[in-house]
């Protein structure tokens, strides 16, 4: 996410690193080039020029120019400025005083509204919520069966009414709602490939027969400054309350998530960062403006440990290591941890400077994947006494998980040498205070 992006702005940004001395001309200089960077970036130009403008207005002051550092003192300045650009705060879902809560979901065919739908309902299922999907997406081929399809794989209840109108289906849905003691009503309106006044009579319809708390609009990251036109026309007639970004996962050049809360007014609330329904994140726009200048999110990546850490397996964990009792079957059941943070390039991309890596440097996952095959290609007995793996046993170890036993060997070799050292750091009682200071606490 935002890869392009931040690659550009730090190599625009660095010749201001570490100056000792900076003047009013090289400071226009720089943000000339920001600017373009921003417009390369698909940022609406309007929006793009504004922020320059703000930014040279603060950067050119006294207190800059007489800075000891005026070069950082500059960065942290667009730093603030993007961050108030994109909303300063993450703004939560609003909440009816008397449940169901009905939130209504808009957009146009083919930017992730139905799967949202579904991703939502889990993010709420895991706040302790009793989320209901309704299908009221009736004029897209297979779309309830899409919506059941997800509710199924997520866990969550979904209405459907087939023959049925939309209008019909969204009321009915708030009923069973009530009935089924269902504390949250997650609408999934009709999309079209594009804005039509038929589609915006029927949004409107529902919005009058449902009166939502929430009326969320899904917007494809990647369609640049066509999403924001969209975004525009669709909140002169629902005047919705939150904006999704879907599909930050892929190439977007981050335009839209800049764009979007300064020219429509409206905040966004969550982004979509992969196909999996737990790829879904709360907007937090400190932290977005952290990762555009390459200062990394530790905040979101401490998060997402935190979803997949046990307090239990923890303290076991430390007293193996303590011991050097650490196995592979170990470390299979932590590569497998980490998997369920995310996409490693996402998980990396979190960590401060990975801007400044080679454009062509990046994570194989699927290395983690032939690792884990050879572990599960073991014995138990193996993998917990691997000095037993004589030259028969590792042949078959690695035609059973499709490696060679060159990568059997050096997977090996890497676990003596882990081994090695654990056994230093506890014989200097290093470990233990190296592993109170690591831990995460909730």
């Amino acid at each position: 996410m935002f890869e392009d992006l931040s690659r550009k702005l730090d190599g625009v940004l660095k010749r201001l690193r570490g100056q000792g001395k900076i003047s009013e001309a090289n400071v226009a200089e720089t943000l000339r080039e920001v600017r373009r960077v921003l417009l390369d970036a698909d940022v609406n130009y309007k929006v793009a020029r504004q922020f320059v403008d703000d930014v040279l207005r603060r950067a050119v002051g006294q207190d800059v120019l007489q800075s000891i550092t005026p070069g950082q003192l500059i960065i942290k300045i667009i730093y603030d400025e993007l961050n108030r650009l994109l909303g300063t705060q993450n703004v939560g879902i609003t909440f009816a005083p008397m449940p169901p809560t009905v939130i209504m979901v808009a957009g146009l065919q083919g930017s992730g509204k139905t799967t949202f739908c579904a991703k939502l309902a889990l993010h709420l299922k895991g706040q302790g919520r009793f989320p209901l999907l309704a299908a009221a997406d009736v004029h897209r081929p297979a779309a309830i069966d899409q919506l059941e399809v997800l509710g199924k794989q997520v866990g969550i209840p979904v209405y459907a009414e087939r023959g049925a109108g939309a209008v019909d289906v969204a009321r009915g849905a708030l009923e069973h709602a009530r009935q089924s003691a269902r504390d949250v009503v997650i609408v999934d309106t009709a999309g079209r490939l594009h804005v039509d006044e038929d589609m915006m009579r029927e949004a409107e319809a529902v919005k009058t027969a449902v009166q939502p708390h929430e009326i969320l609009f899904v917007v494809d990251a990647m369609t640049g400054q066509d999403a924001v036109n969209t975004a525009l026309a669709f909140h002169q007639r629902l005047q919705y309350s939150g904006a999704v970004l879907t599909k930050m996962d892929g190439d977007a050049r981050g335009g839209a998530a800049i764009s979007l809360r300064a020219t429509v007014g409206v905040p966004i609330k969550f982004i979509g960062t992969g196909e999996k329904p737990e790829a879904l994140e709360k907007f937090h726009p400190d932290r977005l403006a952290s990762r555009i200048l390459g200062m990394g999110d530790i905040v979101t990546l401490v998060e997402k440990a935190q979803e997949q850490f046990d307090e239990e397996k923890a303290v076991a964990l430390e007293s193996k290591l303590r011991k050097a009792q650490f196995t592979l079957e170990d470390f299979m059941e932590q590569l497998q941890e980490v998997k369920k943070m995310g996409p490693l390039n996402q998980v990396m991309g979190m960590l401060p400077g990975m801007q400044r890596m080679p454009e062509n440097v990046t994570v194989d996952e699927k290395a983690l994947g032939r690792i884990e095959a050879m572990i599960r290609s073991m014995t138990p007995d193996e993998r917990r006494k691997p000095q037993i793996l004589n030259g028969s046993r590792r042949k078959r170890i690695a035609a059973g998980s499709g490696c060679t036993v060159q990568d059997l060997n050096r997977l090996i070799k890497q676990y003596e040498q882990m081994q090695r050292m654990m056994k230093t750091l506890s014989k200097g009682g290093k470990f233990g205070r190296m592993a109170r200071g690591m831990r995460i606490h909730p």
